[in-house]
């Protein structure tokens, strides 16, 4: 965050000038009995730039292979065939991401600034008892300005491959066939992205 501020105060006469208080960044100006024909200013100029760049890039990247299988129960070229059961296979993921930003407080704080800079720099000028076809100008200028950029890029990239696969289950070849059972094969994936900006 960048805060420029500029503030200038300026008192301009041909004749006699009195009672100036505080010429740069004064609360108050005066000027008093001057000669005739005078050119009388009192001249405050406040410039207050407020420059708020907020660049927010936020990436999440989750890449979830999963296998599973179970192998082959096969139960051939026997006499008396036997029971042959495969064990189970399983896969488990979870992925949760919370990516949270608040840039409320930045910008806040530089346009309340903003409004603390912008108050009156010269809040009691006076021009008195100036001469004859004398020229008088109190003048009072306050320039504000705010400039809030938020760039916010949010990037979610999920990759899940899961692959899940029971073997065979032969039974063959046999005057008495036996049971062939494959267990199960099984995969699990669960994610949750959660993006949070404020600005």
């Amino acid at each position: 965050m960048k805060i420029q501020e500029k503030i200038g105060a300026g008192v301009l006469s041909l004749g006699l000038v009195v009672g100036l208080s505080g010429f740069a960044g004064a609360t108050s100006g005066a000027i008093d009995t001057t000669g005739p024909y005078s050119d009388n200013t009192i001249r405050s100029d406040t410039s207050y730039r407020v420059d708020v760049d907020n660049d927010n890039n936020l990436k999440v990247h989750n890449d979830n292979d999963q296998k599973a299988w179970t192998g082959d129960a096969e139960v051939e070229k026997n006499t008396t065939g036997g029971d042959a059961e495969t064990g189970a296979a399983w896969n488990d993921n979870a992925f949760d991401a919370v990516v949270s930003v608040d840039n409320s407080a930045s910008v806040a704080n530089a346009v309340g600034g903003a409004g603390g800079a912008a108050a009156p720099v010269h809040q009691d000028a006076t021009i008195d008892n100036t001469g004859y076809h004398s020229d008088n100008s109190i003048r009072y200028e306050s320039r504000t300005n705010i400039d809030v950029n938020n760039d916010n890029n949010l990037y979610v990239s999920n990759d899940n491959n899961q692959y899940a696969s029971s073997g065979d289950a032969t039974v063959k070849y046999n005057t008495t066939g036996g049971d062939a059972v494959t267990g199960d094969a099984t995969n699990t994936n669960s994610t949750s992205v959660r993006f949070e900006v404020t600005n």
